[in-house]
């Protein structure tokens, strides 16, 4: 039995409640079962981390970029599924006017957001994604960036620490700052995401912390901008800025976006969030409810499925797909300002 038969009947006859086996069809399957794209990306590659761990919620992977178009007859309905959307006309890229954002701190007084941050992930143009890439695939892309980061000037600029080779030192200060990414997700490994681990892995930061790469963690890139406080103005410039410097080429689909190794991750790729002090609105039993109607989402400060900590929330913008990048920060301002104003109201009604 080839490696795409086993994984379809493990699937099939697995407990999964994935949007993999939601949407891969009998049909879906024998159809694409033996399609190869260009980079050498099978449909085995792609459903191989959701095959073998039932308890994905998403379960599918795009083996490479061209995956996006050979198997989108399977992808296009997990991500209409996964991102609440009819069609996949995403825009293109806008980053509005840095100049004239129309907003700074949210937060001017400092009572109620802890911190705020914006990432995004972006994918190198004409490299596959884990399944399909070569160690010397790996070490070239990080030399792609890292040269692309010796770019960056002033407050950017910093110091890359690849993870071959990384004194104690440095990994104990990467770890307590929470920089250091790992390779302890199951799915992710059984979707290859730690091949050759941890060869052309590295951790950029900038001399005051507030701007951040990882480099062939999941994604080729994922571009981190952070910082104390609540000025979502300050910490999205400064993101924005940081890639254009580095004058990056990136891949890109229409209709789709920016394309990364999950297709949960599209269009925008961003998600900009704040830790925030919500303690009252937090208890009400229409919390999820309100986070709903505002596109927002809320999560523990550990991230996804984590409990709150003193009250404090993760707060971020929930659609990625189908809106541009300054609509998409517009969304999540428009949201954590809604948040503030109820957790304001509820606790004058406690005194």
């Amino acid at each position: 039995m080839s490696d795409v038969e086993t994984l379809w009947r493990d699937l099939r006859s697995g407990e999964s409640k994935s949007l993999l086996k939601k949407h891969l069809t009998p049909d879906l399957y024998r159809k694409f079962k033996n399609f190869e794209t260009k980079y050498g990306g099978t449909l085995a590659d792609c459903i191989r981390s959701g095959a073998r761990n039932p308890q994905s919620n998403v379960g599918i992977y795009a083996s490479d970029p061209e995956a996006y178009t050979t198997f989108s007859k399977i992808l296009d309905k997990v991500i209409k599924d996964y991102h609440k959307v009819d069609k996949l006309t995403h825009p293109d890229p806008n980053f509005g006017d840095l100049d004239n954002l129309g907003f700074s701190d949210l937060d001017p007084s400092g009572k109620m957001i802890v911190s705020t941050r914006v990432r995004v992930g972006r994918s190198h143009k004409g490299f596959g994604f884990p399944p399909t890439l070569t160690k010397a695939d790996r070490l070239k892309m990080e030399e792609i960036t890292k040269e692309a980061l010796n770019k960056l000037k002033g407050p950017l600029k910093g110091t890359y620490y690849p993870l071959v080779g990384m004194d104690k030192q440095t990994e104990k200060q990467l770890i307590n700052d929470h920089f250091l990414f790992k390779d302890d997700d199951k799915c992710l490994k059984d979707a290859s995401g730690y091949d050759d681990w941890p060869v052309g892995r590295g951790i950029f930061h900038n001399a005051n912390k507030t701007f951040l790469v990882w480099v062939n963690e999941e994604d080729h890139l994922r571009f981190i901008s952070m910082q104390m406080g609540g000025d979502l103005g300050e910490v999205y410039t400064r993101l924005v800025k940081a890639i254009n410097a580095m004058q990056l080429e990136f891949e890109r689909k229409e209709g789709l976006g920016y394309l990364t190794f999950c297709p949960t991750n599209l269009g925008t790729t961003l998600r900009a969030s704040v830790h925030i002090k919500i303690p009252n609105l937090a208890a009400t039993s229409t919390f999820n409810e309100f986070c709903e109607k505002h596109n927002i989402q809320a999560r523990g400060i550990h991230g996804e499925h984590t409990e709150s900590v003193g009250g404090v929330y993760d707060i971020s913008n929930k659609r990625r797909l189908g809106l541009t990048e300054i609509e998409a920060i517009h969304e999540m301002r428009k949201g954590v300002e809604a948040v503030m104003k109820e957790e304001k109201k509820l606790a004058g009604q406690k005194k």
